[in-house]
């Protein structure tokens, strides 16, 4: 693990927005405006989506893919200037909150100011073309890592924009050699100590599909190594088989899916908990029960790691905008959860969801989870009822009355079992009244 990783990376929820559909306009100045709202919603580390101006050559859709850049050190005029840029981070960081920048370092755009300035640093075929080892990836073109002077000019590009942000999300971070980012990391360092890294990696079917083709691909383990916070994606294929199909996909499995993660990856592990992003379909999409909703966003904040929210997810939107043409998210055309997400923020930010022992258990019939947290004496229980089941449930603790941190009602527990009204769980208790024997699986 990143010896400088910060362990409170595990209280924090981040929020991520692309400048271009953010708003009408589209513009830094505009978001600016959003920022007090995004604040409020328990935003400890704003994820700004690529910055730069976007290739023409090979564009996809009208306005073209934020992550086809045409040239890293500078910023798409149509959302403002540099200048512009730098008020944003500083109304950002005057409400407290961090700002990372996302970083494309796997290629460029076909017609980027590096292809036109140094065609020696890319990836090219027998006829000397340039190439890339997703097909889908049509608008861009894969840099090459062996090239010398290319890992200069990008680690100088990052200390550039650590004068103006606190950390980077890299895309595709595994395609870039770890010992890139070992050593960006450090030099980042001397500008800006501290600095948040967060790395897009990747799950075991992407892997295996670069390195078919002898590319390089490095796991989340071996990304660990440098980076403080790592995408969830070894577990999505789990995620959605449960979400889409629980008959033959049970909630059991998939939570022991993120158990496993116990045992692979190092012991101050972070991962980015996260329900959708920018890539992936809304929630809202798969699970349209509102009840079920709040279960799932309850849920993946009580997990450890840092809390995600993508914009729009606030506001229970099931469309996900394209990122290849202008598609303003609609935050009126939903419904409103922000004050629910900004109490599951609250949550987040103890100390116990930082240094916490965690643990889970499915109950299958009635698709819920059940995910603890304990500390000493500290200790919550999250109950969390993920396709809307109403009705009794084990408790898995001492009868007596609880606190719904949720919502701050009392919640009974009689005869061992409580009542689920639909609306997610989390008890406050003392570790002794928690029949931790009762939630481990038979052997």
């Amino acid at each position: 693990m990143a010896k400088q990783t910060n362990m409170e990376l595990r209280q924090k929820m981040m929020y991520s927005l692309f400048v271009r559909n953010h708003t009408p306009e589209g513009t830094f100045a505009a978001v600016e405006r959003d920022l007090d709202r995004i604040l409020a919603l328990g935003t400890d580390i704003v994820w700004l989506m690529p910055v730069q101006p976007v290739g023409v050559q090979n564009r996809k859709g009208k306005d073209g893919s934020p992550y086809a850049i045409r040239d890293y050190r500078s910023v798409d005029p149509a959302m403002g200037s540099m200048e512009d840029f730098r008020h944003l981070t500083g109304e950002i960081h005057k409400r407290g909150m961090l700002c990372i920048l996302d970083v494309v370092y796997n290629h460029t755009s076909p017609d980027s100011w590096l292809i036109e300035n140094h065609p020696e640093y890319f990836k090219r075929d027998s006829q000397g073309n340039t190439v890339t080892l997703v097909p889908d990836w049509s608008d861009i073109a894969d840099l090459d890592y062996s090239a010398e002077g290319l890992w200069r000019y990008q680690i100088d590009t990052l200390k550039m924009w650590a004068e103006m942000v606190d950390g980077f999300r890299c895309d595709v971070a595994p395609r870039v050699p770890v010992e890139f980012w070992r050593m960006a990391r450090r030099e980042v360092e001397e500008v800006r100590p501290g600095a948040i890294w967060l790395a897009e990696s990747t799950e075991k079917h992407f892997i295996k599909f670069i390195r078919d083709q002898k590319g390089y691909c490095a796991t989340d383990s071996q990304l660990y190594e440098v980076f403080d916070i790592c995408y969830d994606y070894d577990i999505w294929p789990a995620y959605l088989s449960y979400i889409k199909d629980r008959e033959n996909f049970p909630l059991s499995l998939y939570l022991d899916e993120i158990e496993k993660q116990e045992g692979t990856y190092p012991e101050n592990y972070v991962k980015l908990r996260c329900l959708e992003n920018h890539d992936q379909d809304r929630v809202a999409h798969h699970v349209t029960n509102r009840e079920s909703v709040l279960n799932w966003t309850a849920f993946c904040f009580m997990l450890k790691g840092t809390a995600f929210v993508y914009a729009g997810q606030e506001a229970m939107l099931a469309h996900r905008p394209s990122i290849f043409e202008k598609d303003t998210t609609d935050f009126a055309s939903g419904e409103d959860l922000s004050a629910f997400i900004a109490k599951c923020a609250d949550i987040k930010k103890t100390k116990l969801q930082a240094d916490g022992v965690y643990g889970m258990f499915a109950d299958d019939p009635h698709d819920t989870a059940y995910v603890w947290c304990k500390m000493g004496q500290a200790c919550v229980l999250g109950i969390f009822s993920l396709k809307g089941y109403q009705g009794k449930l084990a408790a898995h603790v001492k009868d007596g009355a609880y606190e719904n941190l949720l919502n701050e009602k009392t919640v009974r527990v009689e005869n061992g079992t409580l009542l689920h009204d639909g609306f997610p769980v989390i008890l406050k208790l003392d570790a002794a009244s928690l029949l931790e024997n009762e939630l481990h699986k038979p052997a």
